[in-house]
């Protein structure tokens, strides 16, 4: 057994409470493929007294979940959230710029658009919110030139309100 060297795990699962559990799924489904793995009406496991705990976990790969999510009655939303500690965003990479604006393109189609983009050179991302707020970063990291960059916005019609220019930050 090691007891002296540092090991790297890897990050498995993200929990978020939630008080929109069936928007929430949606919404990952849409957004990052997520399919329902396990869905549950009794995550206290009928104990005693326990309140009525609704659950899914989710994931968009081999892992048995990405994402789980627990509905918790009687949750609101926070509208000083931005002044209170919290995770303040959650990224998923995509292999190459390609997908990354081929996913921009699609859920723009569906009504989806970030709230902040970002272009650090050698990384562009999007950022949305999903139905609770909570921050989820689309993100590829860029080894193309910059030309490339450009036509590939074109190819798929990145509107002027959300193109980046390097070392920026847009929002909406």
């Amino acid at each position: 057994m090691n007891t002296e060297i540092t090991i790297h795990p890897k990050l498995h699962h993200l929990g978020l409470t939630t008080g929109n559990l069936e928007a929430m799924i949606d919404w990952y489904r849409k957004v990052l493929g997520m399919t329902v793995v396990h869905q549950t009406e009794a995550a206290a496991g009928g104990q005693k007294d326990a309140p009525t705990l609704k659950a899914a976990w989710v994931s968009n790969d081999e892992a048995n979940h990405r994402l789980a999510f627990v509905q918790l009655p009687g949750l609101t939303a926070d509208p000083d959230r931005s002044r209170h500690h919290r995770l303040q965003h959650v990224a998923f990479e995509y292999r190459t710029i390609d997908e990354l604006l081929g996913t921009y393109a699609r859920l723009k189609g569906l009504g989806i658009v970030p709230v902040l983009s970002t272009d650090g050179g050698s990384q562009t991302a999007f950022y949305y919110e999903d139905p609770d707020r909570n921050s989820v970063e689309s993100t590829s990291t860029i080894t193309a030139i910059a030309g490339l960059r450009a036509s590939t916005c074109e190819r798929h019609r990145i509107s002027p309100e959300t193109r980046w220019a390097p070392m920026s930050i847009r929002t909406r």
